[in-house]
């Protein structure tokens, strides 16, 4: 086993609110200085910047987690990450299906932009990625693990875009892989104003949307390899694989 670092929610130049600056080849210039070596492209609503970043990462050796960051129904935002491009492709489909027809107005909201490995502008998403999905939370999560994905509530500890801010609670019945928090408050001090949440797992990630936030708060993995399956073992903690948050 090996300790791995990772940063599991970055935004790219698709989501609004990424500065035009988080193309895939500074993404991952940035994840390289900060010495990562996993992490998780998590657009709103949208997995079609992935992949290329995917392949890129892996010429350099850092392995990507495929993803988005969704935004529910209850207006709860979740991480959800998939191991195969049919799975995220089936997961997008979902994603089109769900997400409102409101145009986006990028003066007020900002670029949504999709970039080839060479920064070439392949296309723009003309909905409103920001927006809530006509998906509840339970249906979210039912249809990543029904593509073998992972699923985790993102900075549980906010005060907006929460599941605790909009449910107030964990439901029992959710399947939850692991929880995450900001960089606003750490995994211990968390803990003790929420003891009920010690069955989790916990993982903590910048949420940038800038690239001097890549790496601002990282996860350390202890596994075999860095990969997908490898994370998934970790957060049940299977064979001496393990989770722990730094800084």
């Amino acid at each position: 086993m090996k300790n791995f670092t990772a940063d599991l929610h970055i935004h790219t130049v698709l989501s609004p609110c990424g500065d035009l600056d988080m193309s895939p080849d500074i993404i991952l210039s940035q994840a390289m200085a900060k010495k990562l070596d996993l992490i998780g492209i998590t657009d709103h609503n949208s997995t079609r910047q992935c992949q290329v970043i995917r392949r890129m990462g892996a010429e350099l050796g850092i392995c990507v987690l495929a993803g988005a960051e969704v935004t529910t129904r209850e207006e709860i935002h979740c991480l959800v990450f998939f191991d195969s491009d049919e799975s995220l492709d089936r997961f997008q489909l979902f994603l089109d299906e769900r997400l409102p027809a409101q145009k986006n107005d990028p003066d007020k909201f900002g670029y949504q932009v999709i970039v080839d490995s060479q920064n070439n502008v392949k296309g723009m998403e003309e909905r409103l990625l920001i927006n809530a999905l006509d998906a509840s939370l339970e249906e979210v999560e039912q249809e990543v693990h029904l593509l073998g994905g992972i699923f985790i509530p993102a900075h549980i500890d906010k005060p907006r875009f929460s599941i605790l801010s909009q449910l107030g609670f964990i439901p029992s019945d959710l399947a939850v892989d692991a929880l995450e928090i900001s960089p606003l408050t750490t995994q211990e001090n968390w803990l003790a104003l929420h003891p009920e949440q010690r069955q989790y797992c916990f993982i903590s990630s910048s949420d940038a949307h800038f690239p001097d936030q890549i790496g601002r708060r990282v996860t350390r993995f202890t596994l075999l390899e860095p990969s997908f399956c490898e994370i998934r073992k970790a957060f049940k903690k299977e064979e001496g694989r393990n989770v722990l948050i730094m800084n």
